[in-house]
């Protein structure tokens, strides 16, 4: 048996929940690297996180399949890998097998294989030249599939030196020629500010950027082309279906968040080493009203055609983020505490604007909590973050008129939305959860009646 024989090919892993495919941002390894088990060869950028994807082999790297910034469809090859030595079988291989047999298949830097903890060591950046290529030909396309760039940059463009695949995404994804814009970081190097400046230029006039994986329409003189891919993608197609499947509806009450302001002064003040925001105890008003109304902390299956009442509240938070809206979940929400619930609420959503949560992290939520109150907006009418039955939305809490005991003050007002699928309950079920929230706000000390 030749060596090509026993070449081994790493196919891209299932990296997560109606995953099917991912954009590769950067390889770790080149054509002839040699390779442990469970090293990370390659970062990739899904609809739902950056991760970094292990081999399964070990030996030496014969072909990367796809460059930078081309999309990988889930079990298509990503690698192949030559054994070292001059067995039949390369080295890792059957430890593989072993856990493809035990069950855990392909698996990411972790999630643990039986080789011990595995650590993550923080790369150094390194500086590339931008703009990307764009337009991929046949040939180009053959040396893509064995790690070599598609196509040189346009040679009219000066070089730019780009850092963060964050930073060359956003140019792509905006059309931004780099080569045109200047570099304020150290030695020249575009950071995303810059990027941004230039997108909000008076005198910026954006071409379109032609994108291999998306068929563009004809565009006029001056338009902008985004491409709908990745996250974008992935909201518009969530989005859709959410309003082509579910009947909802959304109905919404001010209420006086004065007492709410005051009862997390007076937390704060007790523990400030365990500072508690207005997001944690709405979080927390929130998991009292799913225990009185369960219907909503729900999902619909169609095929089955039944209601499932989840057990536990897995309690998903929308946060924007550089990547576009995300929505980390808070799994079984309701066995933490307050303080646990701002701890774990800052955390995460912190580590999902910088892109280090893991995709099991984004999705299995049951109810979904929207502050969208920090874009200085009262109201929405928010769309249910599909298979859940509902969605709080909360606005900016601002000083308005509002009558106290007969008299006329001025008091902190905010507005609460909720959108229901109206297959799980009727509106005396939304109704009375939107009204206990509605009274929690207001009096706080309410809370403790329920717990």
């Amino acid at each position: 048996m030749t060596t090509v024989e026993r070449t081994q090919v790493f196919l891209l892993p299932d990296l997560g929940e109606g995953l099917s495919e991912a954009e590769i941002v950067e390889w770790r390894v080149a054509v002839g690297d040699v390779v442990t088990v469970d090293q990370s060869v390659v970062e990739v950028e899904t609809a739902k996180a950056v991760v970094d994807v292990p081999c399964p082999y070990a030996g030496r790297v014969v072909t990367l399949h796809g460059a930078a910034g081309e999309v990988r469809p889930v079990g298509q090859p990503l690698i192949t890998i030559a054994p070292l030595d001059g067995g039949d079988e390369p080295a890792g291989h059957a430890t593989y097998r072993e856990e493809e047999r035990a069950g855990s298949g392909n698996v990411l830097i972790g999630y643990g294989t039986g080789h011990g903890g595995v650590t993550r060591r923080r790369r150094r950046p390194r500086l590339v030249l931008a703009p990307e290529p764009t337009d991929v030909g046949p040939a180009d396309a053959a040396r893509a599939d064995v790690g070599v760039s598609a196509a040189p940059a346009d040679p009219r463009s000066p070089a730019a030196l780009v850092i963060s695949p964050i930073v060359r995404r956003l140019a792509r994804e905006h059309g931004v020629d780099l080569g045109t814009v200047r570099g304020t970081g150290p030695g020249g190097v575009i950071r995303r500010a810059d990027v941004e400046a230039a997108l909000t230029a008076p005198a910026a006039r954006l071409a379109a950027v032609p994108d291999p994986h998306v068929a563009l329409a004809p565009a006029g003189d001056g338009d902008v082309i985004v491409p709908l891919t990745g996250v974008r993608k992935a909201i518009a197609d969530k989005l859709s279906r959410s309003r082509r499947e579910i009947p909802e509806v959304t109905i919404w009450v001010d209420v006086d968040a004065t007492g709410l302001l005051e009862t997390r002064a007076a937390i704060n003040a007790a523990t400030p080493d365990a500072p508690v925001s207005i997001l944690a105890l709405l979080a927390r008003i929130c998991l009292s009203g799913l225990r009185r109304f369960p219907q909503l902390n729900a999902r619909v299956d169609t095929e089955g055609q039944r209601i499932v009442q989840s057990a536990g509240v897995h309690l998903g938070i929308a946060a924007q983020t550089d990547r576009g809206l995300l929505v980390p979940v808070l799994r079984d929400a309701q066995r933490l505490t307050t303080a646990e619930l701002a701890a774990e609420l800052a955390a995460t959503t912190a580590a999902a604007r910088a892109g280090n949560l893991p995709p099991a992290r984004l999705t299995g939520g049951t109810f979904t909590l929207n502050n969208y109150g920090v874009f200085g907006v009262d109201g929405s009418t928010p769309i249910i973050n599909h298979p859940e039955a509902a969605l709080l939305g909360v606005g900016r809490i601002v000083d308005k008129p509002w009558v106290v005991d007969g008299q006329l003050a001025v008091r902190k007002v905010t507005q609460l939305s909720l959108t229901f699928d109206h297959r799980v309950c009727d509106g005396g079920v939304a109704g009375g959860f939107l009204r206990h929230v509605a009274d929690c706000v207001e009096r706080p000390a309410m809370l403790i009646a329920a717990v």
